[in-house]
């Protein structure tokens, strides 16, 4: 199958990069959460705000097995990785590949960001131990650990595409 899952923190590139694999492999590019706003005709904030957490989390797991069953690059949430069974499935990908970024970098990209709920008024502290408490879980999915922090988006995307190439080879 071709297909790159790409997993990270909020604010790794997860949907910068996607994009740029997507054109450069001529592959449809699945944005979890931008499905998810697509489908409910509402915002990941809203469906937080309204429904709570654990439902977002069913509806993300929901679209995580349907996007899994395509050739597709497929750009996940930042807290994908919290359920079990979005573990085990990610383990089904084809390949996966966590952008791992430093705390600096990702508290950069996010600063005045209003459309993650997980972070409105958190402080940085706070940001930095969510990230810390989740990123076993991203190396325990990956294929591939790409750290970032000093790579611009077209660089993270041909390392991978040259990685995904040579693991078909």
């Amino acid at each position: 199958m071709n297909q790159i899952v790409l997993t990270g923190f909020m604010g790794a590139g997860k949907s910068t990069v996607g994009k740029i694999l997507a054109q450069e492999l001529v592959l449809p590019l699945i944005d979890i959460d931008t499905e998810i706003e697509v489908k409910h005709q509402t915002s990941i904030t809203e469906i937080f705000a309204n429904l709570g957490e654990s439902v977002f989390r069913n509806i993300e797991h929901q679209m995580l097995v349907s996007a899994l069953s395509r050739d597709a690059i497929i750009s996940t949430g930042g807290g994908i990785i919290l359920s079990k069974d979005n573990r085990i499935q990610l383990g089904t990908a084809n390949f996966v590949v966590y952008l791992k970024t430093s705390p600096s970098t990702f508290l950069n990209r996010l600063k005045g960001d209003t459309t993650r709920p997980l972070i409105q008024e958190k402080s940085k502290e706070e940001i930095t131990a969510l990230f810390e408490s989740r990123t076993e879980l991203y190396e325990e999915v990956a294929d591939l650990i790409l750290e970032t922090d000093n790579l611009t988006p077209v660089e993270v995307a041909k390392i991978i595409k040259q990685d995904f190439q040579k693991r078909r080879e």
